[in-house]
């Protein structure tokens, strides 16, 4: 796997993740930092195996 960066944003209700420079939408989401990197790079590896 080619290194990605990830944005992981702070809102009202919880972080969200996205990586850049992927084809598709690859968002994670969570109630903190940590939770919301993990559920991002699972949906990562979701994409890569789908759609390599």
């Amino acid at each position: 796997m080619k290194n990605l960066k990830i944005i992981v944003e702070k809102h009202s209700d919880g972080y969200v993740a996205y990586p850049l420079g992927v084809e598709g939408v690859i968002v994670g989401e969570g109630e903190t930092y940590e939770e919301a990197l993990t559920d991002v790079k699972a949906a990562i590896r979701f994409h890569q195996k789908s759609f390599g």
